[in-house]
């Protein structure tokens, strides 16, 4: 469960990290003279790849079979390795083949990857095919799916808001918009019903005529779909999406009442998150199935909105002059470029997109024709690959200190906070994993922490431990970026230090 990233205890966040200066990053951002290869216009239609599914894996390409070269993406992949830019992953899929699979360590490929707010893009997908199932309406007004519900200011404009409006960020109700959607969020978070709290909200608009970024409005879609289909969002998403894409590893946490997060926290596999982009390339089938209505698809990845930005807005999906793309907080994409029938998908701690830009427009040489066959640049490939995906792994554990097998069991209950943790438990039994039980916000999390060198998924990521010493236990927790907990064991008080925000919370043993 997150709280606001400001004041963060034991939860997942972004690490931040600054470059000291360009470097070898010039190398991305000076451009070429020649036209970006990735406004190229084919003459005719894309080629598609309605005979071939990735459901049970990809194919695999050299770079140069498809146009690229694989000599400038070694060299591009270790310019981000070098100057520690925060990418955990880079996936490049066309013409349906793999040509580029990289994980930066620590991120380990066997996990699924929280894609932040790309899940804005599956919960307005979801509400389409709900919507084609005849579930819902998508010009029926919002508040005629809540009818057990009292919604406070609920004047004309709010009345005629449309799960349509909703999906495509024009819902007219009070918000901090893209620049202040985190605190909104937060506001919605820090009241008991997340969903009675988003539907309360005051009116700022007209809805259908103005665009304001707004977690709240997409968790409502959430919602509505649990209400008309009698399954949780996640559930619908099984069923109805992941199953017929063969995606199997996933985790999508909920709100307090059992509503999946509309807005965020979904968590995939790189290679799967791409099927959602395949899928839309392929205009909404999979394996001559028709999974989202071909209507909805043209729809969500065109222009229905101004933005006021660079990229303006479909349903979604955002939307620029070569490519549509799912975007989540620092560096999450699934970036389709229907001309060049191309797939990028990134998962990072803190990545800017444009310098994944810069290296495709530098290896991308052909789009029209594979390259010559290309030895040294594969090995050298190959060899950056393997390079970027090893770091000082963390030892397995040996044997536990005392005070782990003193500490076991204990319920500590830790003073008042801004991130609500009410008590900690831990349980020490074995040298493969241990466990922490977390009392937040009035419910109870458990969380399995890898003691053997290995992360475990737990509600917040993935978790990894070790004793520093006797008395302190270091979590590692990786989720966008790779974050520390250090728990401080000292007879019957427990200090829990978060080094990215200066916090720490003060516990003691609570009395039988």
């Amino acid at each position: 469960m997150k709280t606001n990233r400001k004041t963060k205890i034991l939860i997942g966040g972004a690490a931040v990290i600054v470059l000291a200066g360009l470097g070898a990053l010039a190398w991305f951002l000076i451009p070429g003279l020649r036209a970006s290869s990735l406004d190229y216009a084919p003459t005719g239609v894309p080629p598609t790849a309605t005979e071939y599914w990735p459901t049970d894996g990809w194919r695999i390409s050299t770079p140069e079979q498809q146009g690229f070269d694989s000599m400038t993406l070694a060299e591009g992949l270790q310019t981000l390795h070098k100057n520690q830019v925060a990418i955990d992953s880079l996936l490049i899929i066309r013409n349906g083949y793999v040509i580029l699979e990289s994980y930066f360590y620590p991120y380990e490929e066997s996990f699924p990857h929280d894609l932040a707010s790309v899940t804005k893009s599956v919960t307005t997908t979801l509400i389409a095919i709900a919507a084609e199932q005849g579930k819902l309406q998508l010009d029926q007004p919002m508040v005629s799916y809540f009818p057990d519900r009292t919604i406070a200011n609920l004047d004309d404009r709010k009345q005629a808001i449309t799960v349509r409006n909703l999906s495509g960020m024009v819902n007219g109700m009070k918000s901090g918009c893209i620049s202040g959607d985190e605190d909104t969020l937060d506001a919605m978070r820090s009241q008991a019903d997340w969903v009675q709290a988003a539907l309360d909200r005051k009116m700022s608009n007209p809805p259908g005529k103005v665009f304001c970024y707004d977690s709240p409005g997409i968790h409502l879609l959430s919602a509505i779909l649990q209400e008309t289909t009698g399954m949780t969002e996640l559930e619908f998403a099984q069923q109805n999406l992941f199953e017929p894409l063969g995606i199997q590893d996933v985790y999508w946490e909920s709100d307090p009442q059992g509503y999946t997060h509309g807005w965020g926290d979904l968590h995939l596999m790189p290679k799967d998150a791409a099927k959602i982009g395949y899928l839309f390339l392929q205009n909404g089938v999979w394996e001559g199935r028709q999974i989202v209505p071909a209507a909805w698809v043209a729809e969500a990845v065109k222009e229905n909105i101004k933005t006021g930005r660079a990229d303006n807005y479909g349903y979604g999906w955002w939307v620029s002059d070569n490519s549509y793309f799912a975007l989540g907080r620092n560096g999450q994409h699934i970036k389709v470029y229907p001309a060049l029938n191309m797939i990028v998908v990134t998962t990072a701690g803190n990545l800017e997109y444009a310098l994944i830009d810069r290296l495709l427009e530098k290896a991308f040489v052909d789009p029209e024709n594979p390259l010559p066959a290309n030895q040294d640049g594969m090995a050298q490939l190959e060899a950056v690959l393997t390079e970027i995906n090893q770091g000082q792994a963390a030892q397995p554990a040996i044997s536990l200190p005392e005070t782990a097998g003193e500490i076991s069991g204990k319920i500590y209950a830790c003073e008042e906070n801004s991130a609500n943790v009410n008590t900690l438990r831990f349980e020490f039994s074995g040298l493969d994993v241990a466990e922490m039980y977390l009392g937040q916000s009035g419910r109870d999390f458990l969380w399995t922490i890898g003691l053997d060198g290995k992360y475990r998924m737990t509600p917040e990521g993935l978790t990894r431990g070790h004793w520093e010493d006797p008395q302190t236990f270091i979590i590692e927790l990786f989720d966008i970026g790779l974050l520390t907990r250090e728990f401080r064991f000292d007879g019957d008080r427990l200090d829990v230090r978060i080094p990215e925000i200066n916090l720490t919370l003060k516990c003691q043993v609570k009395n039988p």
